[in-house]
């Protein structure tokens, strides 16, 4: 199944707020999207200060995950990107 990352800005969010959020993400997840799997997100701030998180999924298909982010809330989706390949420094013994 294709891996994607969805790049998210956040409404005026905190700490404890974005834990809440990433709760709900995961139990709407569980019980609307049984197809999507999250894998694990990077959490950022911009050079403006705004909250960002890169999310990484598993889903059949983007719309998928726009429909999950929707439902969601708190936020706006930038941009989904399909994951063409993943690399690490242990690919590249020295």
């Amino acid at each position: 199944m294709p891996r994607f990352i969805v790049e998210r800005t956040w409404d005026d969010i905190d700490e404890v707020a974005l834990d809440e959020a990433s709760l709900r993400s995961k139990r709407i997840a569980d019980e609307r999207f049984p197809d999507i799997r999250w894998e694990h997100s990077h959490v950022v701030l911009d050079p403006d200060g705004a909250v960002k998180s890169f999310c990484i999924y598993v889903a059949p298909e983007p719309e998928i995950l726009r429909k999950h982010a929707d439902e969601l809330g708190q936020h706006a989706v930038d941009r989904i990107y399909e994951i063409a390949g993943d690399v690490d420094p242990k690919d590249f013994p020295t």
